[in-house]
């Protein structure tokens, strides 16, 4: 089978997919998001000779580029080759706010959290929240470019800065949590593994920002809950990210739809590049 891997370069996880792709018999081709075109009654034909395209990254780019990367997946999806995650699942991922947006709309437990685009509006909302928050990009991952703000002064710094650069300023309350998090990969409609993030020296827990992974058996409560976001964003591969807080409170932070392993694999020992490969090849040939 044909697969392509839509990136931004050949990083670990591209590469990680390509070897698994090669163990299970099949051929993945690395192609880069930004080089892509696409013909309407002409050549070319956008990614014609793909069964299966995997999205491993969305490159920063103009309003434009991001609109056309979107429409140009949503064509290929219509044509009849599987998209992993779906162009509709990625639109609402990708973007924190429509993310948590849903998830409180369904009912599932986020933070509180406020989006504006000034930096009074903010500064208000920092106060409402109790003087304690973390200002978040609009789209990121791996907990880069979070800021916790505790101090009125440096607040109102940091959301004029950002403010001056035309960025969304996200803020959402600190959740005073015991250390750790979970991170739960759901693959299919399944958790296929977990880890608990603790953090080290600091108040993130993601791993790649420092942070410990250990394997762990999630609880029923804590997969449903993992499941529950995942089908409202339509994710059919993503990592959830649930945090608790200090009375013991369950929160859903994050569905990463464009989730990564590299700590997670060797941490759980499972080889989720297989698994997503093998999970992919199958629910095409349905």
């Amino acid at each position: 089978m044909q697969f392509a891997i839509l990136s931004s370069g050949t990083g670990w996880h591209v590469a990680d997919l390509a070897r698994a792709g090669r163990e299970l018999g099949h051929t993945c081709t690395a192609l880069d998001f930004r080089r892509l075109s696409a013909g309407v009654a002409c050549e070319p034909e956008p990614l014609r000779d793909f069964e299966v395209v995997i999205v491993r990254t969305m490159p920063p780019g103009s309003l434009e580029q991001v609109v056309f990367r979107m429409d140009l997946l949503q064509s290929v999806e219509a044509r009849g080759t599987l998209v992993s995650n779906s162009p509709r699942c990625l639109e609402a991922a990708i973007d924190k706010y429509l993310t948590t947006a849903r998830l409180h709309r369904a009912g599932l437990p986020v933070p509180r959290t406020f989006v504006c685009q000034t930096a009074d509006e903010a500064l208000e909302h920092f106060t409402k929240l109790g003087g304690d928050v973390v200002v978040k990009p609009l789209f990121g991952s791996e907990g880069r470019g979070m800021v916790r703000v505790s101090d009125p002064e440096l607040a109102w710094r940091t959301f004029r800065t950002l403010e001056r650069t035309g960025a969304v300023l996200y803020l959402q309350e600190m959740i005073r949590h015991p250390g750790w998090d979970l991170r739960v990969f759901v693959l299919g409609g399944r958790v296929l593994t977990a880890m608990r993030r603790h953090a080290r020296d600091d108040w993130r827990t993601n791993v790649a920002q420092g942070g410990r992974g250990e394997p762990v058996a999630v609880r029923d409560d804590e997969a449903e809950l993992a499941l529950r976001a995942c089908a409202i964003l339509g994710a059919d591969v993503a990592g959830v990210d649930l945090l608790y807080g200090p009375r013991g409170q369950k929160f859903v932070l994050e569905v990463n739809a464009v989730p990564g392993w590299r700590a997670l694999s060797p941490v759980t020992g499972i080889d989720v590049a297989r698994r997503i490969i093998q999970h992919l090849a199958e629910k095409r040939h349905r």
